[in-house]
C-alpha cells in the first residue's frame, strides 16, 4: 500500500509519475512479473524492478523523458545476456519486459481506488495497455494474465490486493511474529485465540483481522480454499489436537501444527484412537515450519514463512 500511497502524494503535488511495471519474465530475471518502480518529476523513486545497471539506464531513461516533457507509454525488453542487442548490461540470464506509464493528476481517482481497495481488504484487477491505465473490481482467475503481440498491441493484467490468508491459531509471542512477518510478505493475517485479555494478543497491530472465539467452532472462522493457509499454535496440547481434529478434513492449502516431535507423536496416537487415517494425518505439517533449529519466536517465523512460501510457490 505504501507504494501507491507515494504515488497518490506525488500526483497530488501535480507532479508527473512514471510507473515502471515487470509484466513478463523468463529465466533467471532479476525482475519478476508485478515488481515496480515509481520515479516522479522531483527525482523521488521507490520500489525496484530487478536492481543493478538495468534499473539506473531505465531509471535514467525516464528522468530524461520526464525533463523534456515526454509522456509516452511503451514497454521495453531487456535480455540479461551482455551486450547484445536489447541487452540490459548485466549477465543473469532470462529476460524481462517492462512496461513503461506516465501518470498525472488525471489519474488520481484510480490510485485512490486502489489505495482503497487495500485498506478494506478487497480484492481487484490493475489493467495496463498502450491506451490505458485503469483499476476496476473484477477477479482473475490467477494473479497475473498478460499477453504481448507486438510493441503496440499488449496488456497486462494483476491481481491487486490479497490473495493468500494465513490463520493462526494462537495469538501468544509466536503468533505476534508470524504475524509480523506473513504481514510484510503480503498476506491477510487472521488471528483466531479463545484467551481474552491476552497482551500479545491486544498489542498485535499486524494481523488484519483478530477475534476471540471458542476453539469448539474454529472451523466457522476459516474460509476453505486454495489460499488458505492454517498456522496452529495455541498454548495448550489439548486445544492443538482440538483445533486440528476440527478442520483436518476440510480443503485448505496448508495445515501445521507448532510442537516438539514428541508431543506431536502422542497427539497423532490419540487421533487415530479416535478414528482419524494415517492419511489424514500425513497431509499436517508437524512440526511446523522448515528444520533451522529454530530457537527464538522469530526465527519460528521465519521457519514457517520459509515453508509456506514453498508450498505456495509450488515447490513442496
Amino acid at each position: 500500500m505504501i507504494f501507491w500511497q507515494h504515488i497518490l502524494s506525488k500526483l497530488q503535488e501535480n507532479q508527473q509519475v512514471y510507473l515502471l511495471t515487470v509484466i513478463e519474465n523468463s529465466g533467471s530475471s532479476p525482475g519478476r512479473q508485478g515488481f515496480k518502480m515509481l520515479v516522479s518529476e522531483d527525482g523521488f523513486i521507490y520500489g525496484s524492478i530487478g536492481g543493478g545497471v538495468m534499473e539506473f539506464t531505465l531509471v535514467e531513461e525516464v528522468r530524461n523523458l520526464i525533463k523534456n516533457e515526454e509522456y509516452p507509454t511503451f514497454i521495453k525488453k531487456q535480455i540479461h545476456k551482455g551486450k547484445i542487442k536489447d541487452g540490459s548490461g548485466m549477465i543473469c540470464s532470462g529476460e524481462q519486459t517492462v512496461a513503461f506509464h506516465s501518470l498525472d493528476k488525471n489519474h488520481i481517482s484510480a490510485i485512490e481506488n486502489i489505495i482503497n481497495s487495500l485498506e478494506n481488504s478487497e480484492r481487484g484487477t490493475l489493467s495496463l495497455s498502450p491506451n490505458s491505465f485503469y483499476f476496476s473490481h473484477k477477479l482473475l482467475v490467477n494473479k497475473f494474465h498478460h499477453e504481448i503481440k507486438t510493441l503496440d498491441n499488449w496488456f497486462y493484467e494483476e491481481q491487486i490486493g490479497y490473495k493468500e490468508t494465513i490463520y493462526i491459531i494462537g495469538g501468544g509471542h509466536v503468533g505476534l511474529a508470524v504475524s509480523k512477518l506473513f504481514n510484510s510478505l503480503g498476506f491477510y493475517v487472521v488471528v483466531l485465540d479463545d484467551r481474552s485479555q491476552l497482551n500479545t494478543f491486544e498489542e498485535n497491530t499486524f494481523a488484519h483481522r483478530k477475534e476471540l472465539i471458542s476453539f469448539d467452532e474454529v472451523e466457522n472462522y476459516i474460509i476453505e480454499g486454495a489460499n488458505s493457509y492454517v498456522a496452529i499454535m495455541t498454548n495448550k496440547y489439548t486445544d492443538d489436537k482440538l483445533v486440528l481434529s476440527k478442520i483436518i478434513r476440510n480443503d485448505y492449502k496448508f495445515i501445521g501444527v507448532l510442537g516438539s516431535k514428541a508431543k506431536l507423536k502422542t497427539m497423532w496416537e490419540v487421533m487415530r484412537k479416535e478414528g482419524f487415517s494415517d492419511k489424514e494425518l500425513n497431509t499436517v505439517y508437524a512440526p511446523i515450519g522448515l528444520s533451522i533449529h529454530s530457537q527464538t519466536p522469530e526465527e519460528i517465523a521465519v521457519s514457517i514463512a520459509a515453508q509456506i512460501i514453498q508450498i505456495k510457490n509450488g515447490i513442496n
